[in-house]
C-alpha cells in the first residue's frame, strides 16, 4: 500500500493544483466567446486585452502602487527589524513589536475599514488626503506590507553574525557607516525577497483597495473582480495567462541565478 499511496497522493494535489490553471491558458486561446465552449484556436483574446484601456489602466495603477508601496515597506520594516533586534530593552518595545505584528493576523476587512474611517477623520481634520487615490492606497499597502518585510529581515539579523559589526566599530566605524557598509550587504538578500513579498502582496490585493480606493484608481484586482462577476470573459483568461507567462519566466530566471551562484561558490 505504501508503495503506491504516495505517488497518487502526490499526483492528486499537482492535479489539484494546476489543472485549473492548464485549464485557464488552454480557453484563453479559445475562438469562442464562451469559456466553457472550445470554439477553435485563435489569439483574437490577446488583441482585444491589448485594446481595453480599462483593464491597461488598472494594471499600471497597480504596478505604481506595488513598486511604491513595497519600497516603502522595505524600508520602514527594516528599520523596525533593525531596532528590535539590536536594542533589547527601550521604552516602547513590547508596543512597537505588537504594532509590527498587528497586521499580519489582523482580518483584511478590519485593517481596511479601520484605514478607511482614518483617512476620512484626517480629511475632516487636515484637509488631507483630499479625497481616495493612489496616495491613499499606497499608504494602506505600506501599512501591512511592512510588517512581512519586518519578519523577514528581523530573522535575517538575527543569525547575523554580530561580531562582523563590532569588528568594524573597533576600527572606528560609526554607527551609520556600520550599518550601510556591514549589516545592508548581509542581510541584502533578505531584503530583496522581502520586496519582491510586498510588491506581491500589494498586486494581488483585493480587500483593502477596495476600501481605500476612490474614482480612476481601480487597481487591477478590483477591476478583474468587477468583470468576473458579470462572468468570466476569454480576455480575462489572456490576463492571467500574460501573469503565469510572466511569474513562469521570473520563477526560471531566479533558479539559473541560484544555481549559478552554487557553481561559483563551489
Amino acid at each position: 500500500m505504501r508503495g503506491w499511496f504516495l505517488p497518487l497522493a502526490v499526483a492528486f494535489g499537482f492535479i489539484f493544483l494546476y489543472a485549473p490553471i492548464i485549464s485557464l491558458v488552454v480557453f484563453s486561446f479559445n475562438e469562442s466567446r464562451l469559456v466553457t465552449v472550445w470554439g477553435g484556436f485563435s489569439t483574437r483574446w490577446y488583441g482585444e486585452l491589448l485594446r481595453d484601456r480599462q483593464i491597461l489602466g488598472a494594471a499600471w495603477v497597480s504596478l505604481q502602487v506595488a513598486f511604491a508601496s513595497a519600497t516603502l515597506a522595505t524600508i520602514i520594516g527594516t528599520l523596525g527589524a533593525f531596532v528590535l533586534t539590536r536594542f533589547s530593552s527601550f521604552t516602547g518595545r513590547l508596543l512597537l513589536t505588537g504594532m509590527i505584528t498587528a497586521p499580519l493576523v489582523m482580518p483584511e476587512v478590519i485593517t481596511g475599514l479601520s484605514l478607511l474611517l482614518l483617512f476620512v477623520s484626517m480629511e475632516m481634520t487636515l484637509g488631507w488626503p483630499a479625497g481616495r487615490g493612489l496616495p491613499t492606497i499606497i499608504i494602506a499597502h505600506t501599512t501591512f506590507c511592512a510588517a512581512f518585510v519586518a519578519v523577514i529581515a528581523q530573522s535575517r539579523l538575527r543569525s547575523m553574525d554580530e561580531s562582523l559589526e563590532e569588528a568594524a566599530r573597533d576600527l572606528g566605524a560609526g554607527p551609520v557607516r556600520v550599518f550601510f557598509d556591514i549589516t545592508l550587504p548581509v542581510i541584502a538578500p533578505a531584503l530583496v525577497a522581502g520586496w519582491l513579498l510586498a510588491f506581491t502582496l500589494s498586486l494581488d490585493d483585493l480587500v483593502i483597495a477596495s476600501f481605500v480606493s476612490g474614482p480612476g484608481a481601480s487597481t487591477l484586482p478590483m477591476v478583474i473582480f468587477s468583470k468576473v462577476r458579470l462572468g468570466v470573459s476569454p480576455d480575462i483568461n489572456a490576463l492571467a495567462t500574460i501573469i503565469i507567462g510572466f511569474v513562469l519566466v521570473a520563477v526560471v530566471i531566479a533558479g539559473w541565478l541560484m544555481r549559478r551562484g552554487m557553481r561559483q561558490g563551489e
